[in-house]
C-alpha cells in the first residue's frame, strides 16, 4: 500500500464514518423549510407510545360485536363490526425472529377510526357504531368482498373491503349516502404501537417510521433514528401514507381523490419493553369524494417491504425500502437489485448469491483495480529513491515531502494515481451499507453459522455489554477485520518507505475502528466485505503476473528525460508552495522554542 493508496483508504474510511454517524439521510429529516405547507417540531407531551383507549361504548344496541376473518394465501384479516374496521392483520408467510406468527397489526397494538360532523354540529364516531354485514361474499376476480353498513344521521354509511385472491392490497370503499354531513373533510386516525419483530431492537426501532407522499410528487418521512418525539403537519394533498415496520409496511393509498391534509407523529420510550415505537397518523378525507356516487376509493397495503413488490403499488411507494440517497440509491436500484434478483432465480443460498455478487462487481471494477495496482507498482519501483530521501532528511518530514514531490514530478508519477481508482469505487461501498440491512430477501436466511443474514450473527455472546460493541461478537466481522489487517500488513511490508509514521498507524487503526462499527450490522454485509477482501487478494496476486517491474522502470526513466525541463503543474506547484510555507513556519517555531 503506497502513500497515495493509503490516502485513498483513509479518505474512504473517513467518509464512511462521517456518512454513518453524521450525514446518513435516514437520520436527517429532509424538510424544505421555505415551504409553508410543511412543519416539523418536537411534541414534548408525547414521551411514549400512545395507549389505545378502551373500545368506545356503542351508541345503539344493534346486536353483539362480531369478529369476521377473511383469508388469502398471504393475509389473514380480522374485521370488527365495531367501527367496521380491520382489527388485526397477520402475514401468513412470515414469522418474527423469535418464531412467533407475524401480526402486522393486532387489537391490542393498533386501531384506526373515522369521524365527521353533521350539519347540526354533532360528531359521528365510527368507533361507536356497530356495523351490520352479511359476511364475506365472492368477488368476480376470485377474491372476497365484505360490506359493512350502519344508519347514520338520516342516511347510511357503507364500508366495503375487497380482499384479493392473492396479494397484499385490500381495496377499501367508503360511501356516505343521504347523510347530513358538514362540508368539511372527514378525519381518519390511525394509532400504531409497533412491536419488536427482529433480533436487533435498536435497528428494528431505527428502521420504523411514517413515510408519506404528496400529490405534488414529493416523498418525505419522520426522522427514523430520533429518540425524541417527532411531528409533521401537511396542509396540502397527499397521495399515500405508510407505517414502515423495518421489513414490513401498513399503508393507505388514495385512488380517487388525494387526502386533503395530514399530521404524523412518532415517539419512543426506551423503557417500554412491549412497544418499540409509537406512530400516529391523521388524514383528511375529502367530503365530496366519500359522498359521490362511487364513494371514496382507497387501498390498504399490508405486506413485506420488498422493492419489486412496492414499486407496483403507487408512485414512489418503493421508497419505503431505504436504499440510500442520490447516487447510492441509483447504484442499488439499477445495479445491485437487478443482479441480486437475477441470481436468486437460480441459487437458493443467499450466502452464495452474495459471493457471486462480489465476484461480478470485482470483475466489472477490475480496470479500476488494475490502475490501483499499477500505481502501486510504480511506487515500488521508486522505492530506492524514496529510501534515499528518507535517509538523507531523516525526521524532517516537510523537507522529505518536498523532495518526494519533486521525485514524483521528475518520473511523471501522480500522488493521487493510486487513490483515485479506490475513491471511484466509493458509491458501491456506500450502496452496500444501505442495501444489506434493508433487504428483506436476506431476512431469516441462514448461512454457515449465521441464522439471519439481515442482522448480526451472535454465536459469541458476552455476559456483559461493551461500549460501541454490544453484548455479542460477530464472527463474520472478526474475520473481515482479520483479512483487512492481513491485507494492510502485506501492503505495508511491500512499501516500507511510503508507509511510515502516522500513515502506517492509521492504516492499522481503521480496520479496528470498523470492527466496532460493523459488529452490529447485517451479517450479509460483513460476509460481503469478507469475500470482497479475499477476492481482492486473489485479484492482486493475479494482477502482479501482468505487471512487469522492468518495463515500468523503463517507462519511468523515459518520463524523467521527458520531464527534465518541464515546469510543475498547477496542482504540484501549489502543493510545493504549501510545503515550503509549512517548512518555514516549522523553522520559525523551532527558533521561538530555542529563544
Amino acid at each position: 500500500m503506497d502513500r497515495s493508496q493509503a490516502t485513498g483508504l483513509f479518505l474512504i474510511s473517513a467518509l464512511l464514518l462521517v456518512y454513518l454517524f453524521f450525514f446518513s439521510p435516514k437520520d436527517k429529516v429532509e424538510k424544505d423549510k421555505a415551504q409553508a405547507t410543511t412543519s416539523t417540531a418536537a411534541n414534548p407531551a408525547a414521551s411514549s407510545a400512545p395507549a389505545l383507549a378502551p373500545e368506545a361504548k356503542l351508541d345503539s344496541a344493534a346486536g353483539p360485536v362480531r369478529s369476521i376473518e377473511v383469508k388469502n394465501p398471504e393475509l389473514t384479516l380480522t374485521f370488527s363490526t365495531q367501527g367496521g374496521r380491520v382489527a388485526a392483520v397477520r402475514l401468513n408467510n412470515y414469522k418474527t425472529f423469535f418464531g412467533k406468527p407475524l401480526d402486522l397489526l393486532d387489537e391490542q397494538s393498533a386501531r384506526y377510526n373515522t369521524t365527521f360532523r353533521t350539519l347540526d354540529g354533532k360528531t359521528v364516531d365510527f368507533a361507536k357504531l356497530n356495523f351490520q354485514t352479511a359476511g364475506p361474499q365472492p368477488a368476480a376476480d376470485g377474491g372476497q368482498v365484505l360490506t359493512l353498513t350502519a344508519p347514520v344521521a338520516g342516511g347510511t354509511v357503507a364500508q366495503t373491503y375487497t380482499v384479493p385472491k392473492t396479494g397484499y392490497e385490500v381495496k377499501y370503499n367508503l360511501k356516505l349516502s343521504g347523510v347530513n354531513v358538514a362540508q368539511e373533510p372527514l378525519k381518519w386516525t390511525f394509532l400504531d404501537n409497533v412491536r419488536q419483530t427482529e433480533q436487533d431492537i435498536k435497528q428494528n426501532r431505527n428502521h420504523t417510521t411514517i413515510n408519506h407522499y404528496l400529490a405534488s410528487g414529493k416523498q418525505d418521512n419522520l426522522a427514523e433514528t430520533s429518540e425524541k418525539p417527532e411531528e409533521t403537519k401537511i396542509t396540502e394533498p397527499l397521495k399515500w401514507v405508510a407505517d414502515k415496520h423495518d421489513f414490513f409496511v401498513a399503508g393507505l393509498v388514495a385512488d380517487s381523490q388525494p387526502f386533503t391534509s395530514g399530521q404524523f407523529n412518532s415517539n419512543v420510550n426506551l423503557t417500554d419493553s412491549t412497544f418499540i415505537k409509537g406512530l400516529s397518523t391523521q388524514l383528511g378525507l375529502p367530503v365530496a369524494d366519500v359522498t359521490s356516487a362511487a364513494g371514496g376509493q382507497y387501498r390498504f397495503f399490508f405486506g413485506p417491504n420488498k422493492f419489486n413488490l412496492l414499486k407496483e403499488v403507487a408512485p414512489d411507494f418503493d421508497r419505503n425500502v431505504y436504499l440510500g440517497w442520490g447516487l447510492f440509491r441509483w447504484v442499488n436500484r439499477f445495479v445491485v437489485i437487478p443482479v441480486f434478483n437475477f441470481l436468486q432465480q437460480y441459487i437458493s443460498s443467499y450466502g452464495v448469491i452474495i459471493l457471486l455478487l462480489v465476484i461480478l462487481i470485482k470483475l466489472v471494477t477490475w480496470p479500476l483495480t488494475y490502475k490501483t495496482y499499477e500505481g502501486q507498482a510504480r511506487m515500488k519501483v521508486l522505492k530506492p529513491e524514496l529510501d534515499q530521501i528518507k535517509e538523507k532528511y531523516g525526521d524532517d518530514q516537510v523537507k522529505s515531502q518536498q523532495e518526494t514531490m519533486k521525485l514524483y514530478q521528475q518520473f511523471g508519477v501522480s500522488p493521487l494515481g493510486g487513490c483515485l481508482p479506490t475513491l471511484l469505487s466509493l458509491p458501491i461501498i456506500l450502496a452496500m451499507f444501505q442495501f444489506f440491512p434493508n433487504a428483506i430477501e436476506l431476512r431469516q436466511q441462514s448461512f454457515l453459522w449465521a441464522t439471519d443474514l439481515s442482522t448480526y450473527d451472535n454465536v459469541i455472546r458476552l455476559p456483559f455489554s461493551v461500549p460501541y460493541l454490544g453484548a455479542h461478537i460477530s464472527i463474520f466481522t472478526v474475520l473481515m477485520t482479520i483479512s483487512t489487517l492481513f491485507m494492510t500488513y502485506q501492503s505495508n511490508q511491500m512499501n516500507t518507505a511510503a508507509m511510515q509514521g502516522p500513515m502506517k498507524f492509521y492504516s492499522y487503526l481503521m480496520p479496528l475502528v470498523f470492527f466496532f462499527v460493523l459488529n452490529s450490522f447485517a451479517a450479509g454485509l460483513t460476509w460481503y466485505y469478507l469475500m470482497s477482501n479475499l477476492v481482492t487478494m486473489g485479484q492482486q496476486a493475479l494482477t502482479r503476473t501482468f505487471v512487469d517491474d522492468t518495463k515500468i522502470r523503463a517507462q519511468l526513466e523515459a518520463n524523467k528525460v521527458k520531464n527534465k525541463d518541464k515546469k510543475p503543474s498547477g496542482f504540484q506547484a501549489r502543493l510545493a508552495e504549501a510545503m515550503k510555507t509549512a517548512q518555514e513556519r516549522e523553522a520559525q517555531a523551532k527558533k521561538g522554542g530555542k529563544a
